[in-house]
């Protein structure tokens, strides 16, 4: 059966026209898809005809809400979402003052092997359509009761592994039609798959790109994140200028603080030799606790002398806030679940 949330717009009306339907049809049921119905019936402005049409041969994805829990210190809420396969997934719910915003995957499960992130344990089992993407937001914004104004890319899987559909993802969720979330108020993390930036940048969406760093070095970085092995820092970062000289646009360099391992004062200065010029932001985080590795985070103190000694040679740098730390939803902590 046909998931019509795994088309763009354009291929849903192309997709109707075969079917014999109006071209006003695809805007109809575009819109209804984005809105979280749950079944034809629910399109109460299409025919009886178009309806039983319809049901012969596609579906209105849905995804079921397995598990919730709320922090009971700032009121994130992680959704454990069961797939129509039986696999699960993990999505976080974050309120700001700007808005609420929700950290999605793009896969069930990850095959970077990144050492800090429990996402990664047990590998990758699949990649998830565009449909199963867009529903995080969806069904997450339904259960709430209120819009949700951000996307963030963090939650499981590598992005960038998972192109074409992630892709066609952002063109939906970005639609006037749509759920209509700005390019500008979505961010998409990479671990460093080299070639994928170069097409990210050729497509020219306006989303930021945070790039997971996380030390200054190939030695630190091979021995925490295997993807460097195959993309050594020097080319990571030569693609980063290059993407920045092609779309203008700031990157976010993701940079997890690991007591002992790459949090020195001569590991900022390293730092800080690799960013030197460019149109970047580093977004230090307190490395998170998961139960398979024996990585920790420094003291408030040392995190902020990083931070400053950073600052203070030029670089724009900042400590992210933690959230959801007493349910498990902050970063790196999220994980694939079977049943």
């Amino acid at each position: 059966m046909i998931d019509l949330k795994d088309f763009e717009f354009d291929e849903l009306a192309e997709f109707l026209k075969e079917l014999g339907e109006p071209k006003f049809r695809a805007k109809q049921i575009f819109s209804w898809l984005h809105k979280g119905v749950e079944s034809f019936d629910e399109m109460t402005n299409l025919s009886k005809n178009t309806r039983e049409k319809l049901s012969k041969q596609c579906v209105v994805s849905t995804l079921k809400i397995r598990e919730k829990y709320v922090s009971k210190i700032d009121k994130t809420t992680k959704y454990l979402f069961e797939l129509p396969d039986g696999n699960c997934i993990e999505s976080v719910v974050m309120y700001y003052k700007h808005g609420i915003s929700i950290c999605i995957s793009s896969q069930v499960g990850c095959r970077m092997g990144c050492g800090f992130c429990a996402s990664t344990i047990g590998g990758l089992y699949r990649s998830l359509t565009p449909g199963e993407i867009l529903n995080q937001v969806i069904f997450a914004g339904k259960d709430i009761g209120e819009r949700i104004s951000n996307i963030v890319m963090m939650g499981i899987g590598e992005p960038l592994d998972n192109f074409d559909n992630v892709v066609k993802f952002l063109h939906n969720v970005n639609h006037p039609d749509g759920i209509n979330i700005g390019y500008r108020h979505i961010s998409l993390s990479t671990c460093g798959v080299v070639p994928k930036i170069y097409e990210l940048a050729e497509k020219n969406l306006p989303i930021t790109l945070s790039v997971s760093l996380h030390a200054p070095n190939n030695e630190i970085r091979s021995s925490i994140m295997p993807i460097n092995k195959k993309y050594p820092i020097e080319e990571l970062i030569k693609a980063c200028r290059d993407y920045i000289k092609a779309t203008g646009r700031r990157i976010s360099f993701e940079y997890s603080l690991i007591s002992g391992v790459n949090d020195s004062a001569e590991n900022a200065d390293e730092l800080t030799g690799l960013l030197k010029g460019m149109l970047a932001h580093v977004n230090l985080i307190p490395v998170n606790k998961i139960e398979e590795r024996d990585y920790h985070k420094g003291d408030k103190k040392e995190i902020r002398a990083f931070c400053e000694r950073l600052c203070a040679k030029g670089i724009n740098a900042t400590v992210r806030r933690e959230l959801g730390s007493d349910i498990q939803a902050s970063c790196g902590q999220l994980r694939k679940k079977l049943l």
